[in-house]
């Protein structure tokens, strides 16, 4: 007896030892793009210091608008995107909590009560009996004896059993709802971006659209007033009616303009309700106006390498990757044997009293080791291995795409803001000559000295170079939000999120 229990002894000292071991391929980074390039193309030669700065938490701050700020704080409040995916994280969050659990021992406890009738029948009267022939001699004759007792059993008891990850099955299933967890957080963080990004182009759009308008309404008084002269100079016999005639159609389709600016006005308001969270139509009016952004910063040239742990995007699908691979750890741990632990103890007996009044009559308990392999399911197990390689092939491939596109963006963003403020200047200066020019056209057809022609094509270029001023003010804060995003909110001297990819 006591070899016997050594050995069972020295058998789940060794199963346990066993345990310790952990199968499966250890996650590592991918090589991406991003670590083969020292700087983006597009930014600045200088190296910043990094005491120049000071990172503000709320990166659309740095634009300089109240009002933008305001925005943004009511969406992030109130958006139904942020609070689909907070619970998202919540689901996440539980999932993490279960795969948790099953690393640890469950116990239960059960009470039961139980009443039955059974029917016994010992035997025929006249012929044999269930013990026989029946024998005349015999001091006790049970033959055709029939009695159905009714018995009634009483229990309690607690049971144990642990489920020992011998080949890290569990904990690989624990680090991979952890790296789901920490993606679902990372896409949120890349959804609360994008909500933030969004409702600033729609105060970005709809200060371009007031813009606009403004200029459609200065028209229609320009237009006004040339008609005015030429319907003057028409009754002073000085021009033909035709010059009238295409006055009045000017200002009719300049008047046709402001019908449509005003439409599109009145959708970005609503898009930036529903943004906001509130019914269309509820938002007061913006101003019309943005302040100047302030200069573009020194874009560090370190960056490319910091998107990996600092774009929520790419960060949420390197997450998804190192959950992949603990996956494969999970399939590979199916091709061992599971071992379980359980343990019962408890008190039986006739009568409720009896199992309050334990006693070693009506003590119970028990002892169980199982252990279960797979032998033969057709190749199945190893199928699931190999497809689980290959979905982290397939998340490995677009990982590295994402860093890729990640990169272009932050290029495009770089490149814009710096071409768009070029062309700014020059419109500028178009600007300012098309309204020279036109009120000098309308000073010489007053006086003769120009036809009618020559005013209608001062006015559209000077009508056209306003309109594409405003539009490139609203595409330069375009190019610099699109910047943050692309960068994964501030640039400057910000902490980079800890790296919390590299399981032990």
């Amino acid at each position: 007896m006591h070899c016997t229990w050594n050995w069972r002894l020295w058998t789940i000292v060794g199963l346990l030892w066993v345990a310790g071991c952990t199968v499966g391929p250890k996650y590592k980074r991918p090589e991406t793009m991003a670590n083969r390039v020292d700087r983006f193309a597009n930014a600045s030669q200088r190296t910043p210091d990094a005491n120049e700065v000071e990172t503000p938490d709320e990166w659309w701050k740095r634009f300089g608008d109240p009002t933008t700020a305001d925005l943004v704080t009511r969406a992030m409040e109130r958006n139904y995107d942020l609070k689909a995916g907070a619970a998202r994280v919540l689901q996440a969050q539980a999932a993490l909590g279960q795969a948790r659990g099953q690393l640890w021992p469950i116990a239960s406890y059960g009470l039961t009560g139980d009443q039955s009738k059974r029917f016994f029948n010992f035997g025929g009267g006249d012929g044999d009996s269930l013990f026989g022939p029946s024998d005349p001699n015999a001091p006790f004759d049970f033959s055709g004896l029939k009695f159905s007792p009714v018995v009634t059993t009483w229990s309690q008891s607690i049971s144990v059993t642990y489920v020992v990850d011998l080949f890290g099955k569990l904990r690989h299933a624990q680090r991979a709802a952890w790296a789901t967890l920490l993606a679902t957080g990372a896409s949120q963080q890349a959804v609360a971006n994008s909500v933030i990004a969004s409702v600033i182009q729609a105060r970005v759009n709809i200060a371009t659209l007031q813009r606009r308008l403004d200029i459609a309404q200065a028209n229609i008084k320009s237009w006004e007033k040339t008609l005015d002269i030429t319907e003057r100079r028409y009754r002073e016999g000085l021009i033909g009616p035709v010059d009238v005639r295409i006055a009045r159609a000017n200002l009719e389709a300049a008047r046709a303009q402001e019908p449509a600016l005003r439409q599109s006005l009145a959708m970005a308001a609503n898009a930036l309700d529903v943004l906001l969270g509130q019914p269309p139509g509820a938002s007061p009016s913006l101003p019309a106006t943005l302040p100047d952004l302030p200069e573009l910063e020194v874009v560090p040239v370190s960056v490319p390498a910091a998107l990996l742990d600092r774009r929520p995007d790419v960060r949420a699908a390197e997450f998804q990757l190192v959950a992949a691979n603990e996956r494969v750890g999970i399939s590979i741990a199916q091709l061992y044997p599971d071992l379980a632990l359980t343990g019962l103890y408890g008190f039986s007996g006739a009568t409720w009293n009896d199992i309050w009044a334990p006693s070693t009559q009506s003590e119970i308990f028990s002892t169980i080791m199982s252990v279960s392999a797979p032998i033969f399911q057709g190749g199945q197990l190893r199928a699931q291995v190999r497809a689980a390689k290959a979905r982290f092939a397939e998340l490995a491939s677009m990982y590295a795409g994402t860093v890729l596109t990640a990169m272009r963006e932050v290029e495009d963003a770089l490149v814009s803001e710096r071409l768009f403020a070029e062309q700014l200047e020059h419109v500028a200066l178009q600007v300012r000559e098309a309204q020279a020019g036109e009120e000098m056209a309308r000073q010489r057809y007053e006086l003769g000295a120009e036809n009618i022609l020559t005013v209608l094509e001062s006015q559209r270029q000077r009508r056209l170079a306003e309109e594409q001023f405003a539009i490139l003010r609203g595409q330069i804060w375009i190019a610099r939000i699109n910047l943050h995003l692309a960068l994964g909110g501030d640039w400057s001297r910000g902490e980079v999120p800890e790296k919390q990819v590299a399981w032990e």
